[in-house]
């Protein structure tokens, strides 16, 4: 069906998780969930990632029909280039819409954001570790959103964005592995292909540790010293702990479509985790 297409390519899960993560962080801002700029921060955040899903597969059409990306709808044929790009450019004032019915500021924060990732299709990726930093960016830019919407970030919400930013560059610089083939019909400088694959694994492993050893920060907070951060928080740092003594004793490319599922994972039960410590 064509719906389930376009959901492939806005990968829609990843826009409502981003969606989830801006409710998150306005609730962990402000003890509460006022409905209105909720509503509009969600849909916000959904439009905004479909949109640059959507572009991204525009560009990266050749690209991912080196990697055999078959999990992408254009490669497949489900959609066209001119489908996607048309998608793409429809959603984007949508999101933008939505954020200046919030405030001004989200307005600007989300604009910035968008406009980054346009810049990250046309050029950035090229530069490898610099890309992947805006993707990291990415994945933390929804809790500070969160925070922006009710004019507060404290701590926890500061927190919470360093450790997606740590674990979104691990994931990035694995995903660099996968892609190799790809990355260089773009000539993209990756970890992966500048230093070799198993160098980028041993780096995006011990970004895993790195953000799951910085978890713990958040038992300084009162909040946090609680069953209920402590058990999730543990799942998703086991989770990235075993990801990463799977990077260090060595990895094949066909694996890490799986490891980026499982960090995926792990990334929703941290966030899960600071949600349930402030309730």
């Amino acid at each position: 069906m064509k719906a389930r297409a376009y959901l492939k390519l806005f990968r829609i899960d990843h826009g409502i998780m981003y969606g989830f993560g801006v409710l998150v962080g306005i609730f962990i801002a402000a003890k509460n969930l006022p409905l209105e700029e909720a509503l509009f921060g969600f849909l916000t955040a959904v439009f905004l990632q479909s949109s640059t899903f959507a572009l991204n597969d525009y560009f990266d059409y050749e690209v991912d029909l080196a990697n055999k990306r078959l999990d992408r709808p254009l490669v497949t044929g489900e959609i066209s280039r001119k489908e996607a790009l048309l998608s793409g450019i429809f959603l984007f004032p949508l999101g933008l819409i939505f954020s200046y019915l919030i405030s001004p500021l989200a307005f600007v924060f989300a604009l910035l954001i968008s406009l980054l990732g346009i810049l990250y299709d046309l050029k950035l990726k090229e530069f490898g570790l610099i890309g992947n930093a805006y993707i990291a960016t990415t994945m933390a830019a929804p809790f500070l959103f969160g925070g922006i919407i009710v004019e507060r970030l404290n701590e926890a919400i500061i927190l919470l964005s360093a450790l997606a930013f740590i674990s979104g560059l691990g994931r990035e610089i694995m995903k660099s592995i996968e892609d190799v083939e790809g990355d260089k019909i773009r000539n993209a400088k990756t970890v992966a292909i500048l230093y070799g694959e198993e160098f980028a694994a041993k780096i995006s492993a011990l970004l895993f540790i790195l953000a799951a050893s910085l978890s713990f920060l958040a038992l300084l907070f009162p909040e946090f010293q609680d069953i209920k951060y402590l058990i999730p928080v543990l799942a998703c740092d086991s989770i990235l702990l075993l990801s990463a003594f799977k990077l260090l004793r060595g990895v094949k490319r066909e694996e890490i479509y799986s490891l980026r599922k499982r960090t995926m994972s792990a990334m929703a039960l941290g966030m899960l985790a600071f949600l349930l410590g402030v309730i």
